[in-house]
């Protein structure tokens, strides 16, 4: 079983004079790395490497250091804990020691990987997107069995009704639509 992180995590090491800050994240989508990789960036740091691992989607990124020393061995220590849908940063502030390739990749892999060791992490749950359309007189049940089930819903208004869009976990889908047929006494039109 795949897990993933249950939230952000910092960590920061000195090594060799140089200071290392890797930050990582749960991210859902390519978008949602890039985008918490801009946010965390450093842009006084002396270099800013990073990996990400979204199911068969992975990248990685050694700015600046030498190939193969700073994304690569992030990816690894993402892979190497069986994680999923995560993104990791590792902001390095050069300390005057030069480390070698074998160091940098200590340094890069170690830091990244004893960031992960230290995240909360949670099994990593495959969600299934659900559509349907109820006509407005239905709308007020619908609002009810969210709201039970603490689910958020994006919705579009149409001439026939209002269309629900929402994530499920896999596993939860079958109930899901019994109660939604049982609430709305099957006036629902699945997409």
């Amino acid at each position: 079983m795949n897990l993933t992180l249950a939230d952000k995590v910092v960590y920061e090491e000195e090594i060799q004079k140089s200071r290392f800050i890797a930050k990582a994240a749960p991210v859902a989508s390519e978008e949602e790395a890039l985008a918490f990789l801009a946010e965390n960036r450093e842009p006084e740091a002396t270099h800013n490497g990073y990996a990400y691992k979204i199911g068969l989607l992975y990248r990685f990124s050694d700015d600046g250091e030498p190939s193969g020393t700073a994304g690569k061995p992030i990816l690894h220590a993402i892979e190497a804990q069986g994680l999923d849908r995560v993104a990791v940063l590792v902001v390095r502030y050069f300390g005057g020691v030069k480390l070698g390739a074998g160091g940098l990749v200590r340094a890069y892999g170690g830091v990244a990987a004893e960031a992960l060791r230290r995240a909360p992490k949670v099994p990593l749950v495959e969600r299934v997107e659900l559509a349907f359309l109820v006509p407005f007189a239905e709308v007020g049940r619908v609002y009810a069995l969210l709201e039970a089930r603490a689910l958020k819903a994006e919705e579009t208004y149409t001439p026939e009704g209002v269309r629900f869009a929402l994530l499920l976990p896999k596993p939860e889908r079958e109930g899901f639509l019994r109660a939604l047929l049982d609430a709305t006494r099957g006036q629902v039109a699945l997409e």
